[in-house]
């Protein structure tokens, strides 16, 4: 235990408010960012060279593009609802905005006022806090497409709503096993049970769980390849067919918010948030207002965890655009059938038994925390993954649409057993 002091009174209002208007600039900036990122990611794909005219290598682009977005003219059509076309943008950005405040990215940071938490707002209902306004942006999609009185963006509109309700469900079910392993829904405590309780990170005793949160969170980002909402092949662009100008920009930043904070959330989830592998340095929490448990905090280790924090969550945000470079879109029947009938089923079977793990372990005496308790449910989690990769994928979505070996063996076994007809024998039959 470290007793550094706690935040109080005037420090704490000021420290808060740093700490507001530092996280809110960093993802505004970020964001803009990231969509140069993905032009240069592209063109990399693509063997081409990619932005590289406004400023060096074409670092401000955003910035130009900000501008452009700023200055055009913002219209209106005809027929469509005015009030609901202009709060449907910033119902959808809202929601994408303030889902970063409850996540933890560096470790606690000592200051001569007191030991200040590296998170906006450490919640006890961090994970479910985030669920519930990640769900309320569909409205803003749904109401785009609507008031947009436009074919194309009200079928984009229902697409999304749809594909989201959907994938909420599977998204949700695939936190159960964290929440069962963790006994808590701060991400915080998640953070500190992969330091000290297991000495794992939960994606390898629940990968499981990890592939159907990444699967997932590109279906609620509406990322290819489930990007139905937009399809631009079949809709134009979807819901924000209609919108130009900054109403079509806050979509973007909404899209490009919610794909931050799902990355930031993988890592801090699954990946041990800001913490450094393979050292037991930066294993600390605050317990209490001014206790700290763990290891003695320092300015450096906020600033090193920071770091590692950053990289964590690149990496999520270079494999969304990675895919959306790669992979060809599935068709809606696809999206449909993954989500209700592979998804939500392997999340129901993952629960049962990593519950029933867990209950065996502890009617053994196989005390909860210990590296063993984690190799065992590591073991199971991996036949279990096996069998969800392999046994289930019925679609050959991941074995490829070619014919098995076994299968063509088959076939040119059934091939050999038909006796070929003499032409003397076809004459005579009239073929």
């Amino acid at each position: 235990m470290h007793d550094v002091g706690a935040l109080s009174g005037t420090p704490f209002i000021i420290i808060t408010l740093v700490k507001i208007l530092a996280v809110f600039t960093v993802v505004m900036v970020t964001v803009a960012y990231m969509t140069l990122a993905e032009r240069k990611i592209s063109a990399w794909i693509q063997d081409r060279i990619g932005p590289n005219r406004v400023g060096p290598r074409g670092l401000l682009q955003p910035i130009a593009d900000g501008l452009k977005n700023i200055l055009k003219e913002e219209t209106l059509p005809r027929q469509a609802s005015r009030v609901y076309f202009f709060l449907a943008p910033m119902i959808s950005i809202v929601p994408a905005l303030i889902t970063f405040a409850v996540i933890p990215f560096a470790a606690p940071l000592p200051t001569p006022w007191g030991i200040v938490n590296m998170i906006v707002a450490d919640v006890p209902i961090g994970i479910l806090y985030i669920l519930a306004l990640t769900s309320l942006g569909v409205y803003g999609i749904v109401m785009a497409g609507w008031s947009s009185n436009n074919k194309y963006a009200f079928l984009g509109g229902l697409r999304a709503s749809a594909q989201m309700v959907s994938y909420e469900v599977a998204l949700a079910m695939s936190l159960i096993p964290v929440f069962l392993l963790v006994g808590n829904v701060t991400l915080t405590q998640m953070v500190w049970t992969q330091q000290q309780s297991l000495g794992l990170w939960l994606a390898v005793p629940l990968g499981l769980s990890f592939l159907l949160f990444v699967i997932a969170s590109f279906a609620e980002c509406n990322r290819l390849p489930f990007d139905l909402a937009e399809a631009e092949s079949e809709l134009v662009t979807g819901y924000h067919t209609e919108f130009s100008a900054m109403k079509f920009s806050m979509f973007f930043i909404a899209e490009y918010s919610n794909m931050l904070t799902a990355s930031a959330l993988m890592a801090t989830i699954f990946l041990g948030g800001w913490d450094i592998p393979f050292w037991n340095g930066d294993d600390m929490r605050i317990i209490a207002p001014g206790i700290v448990e763990g290891a003695a905090p320092a300015v450096w280790k906020t600033i090193a965890t920071l770091l590692v924090f950053m990289v964590k969550t690149g990496f999520f945000i270079f494999l969304f655009m990675w895919v959306r470079w790669t992979l060809p879109r599935f068709r809606y029947d696809q999206v449909m059938h993954l989500g209700w009938k592979v998804m939500i089923p392997a999340a129901l079977v993952f629960i049962i038994t990593t519950a029933t793990t867990m209950l065996v372990l502890d009617s053994l005496g196989m005390q909860y925390g210990r590296f063993p308790y984690g190799v065992i449910l590591t073991l199971v989690n991996t036949a279990v993954l096996v069998g969800f990769l392999f046994v289930i994928d019925r679609d050959r979505v991941i074995a490829g649409a070619a014919p098995s070996p076994a299968r063509l063996r088959a076939q040119e076994g059934r091939m050999t057993l038909r006796r070929p007809v003499p032409p003397r024998e076809r004459e005579v039959a009239g073929v």
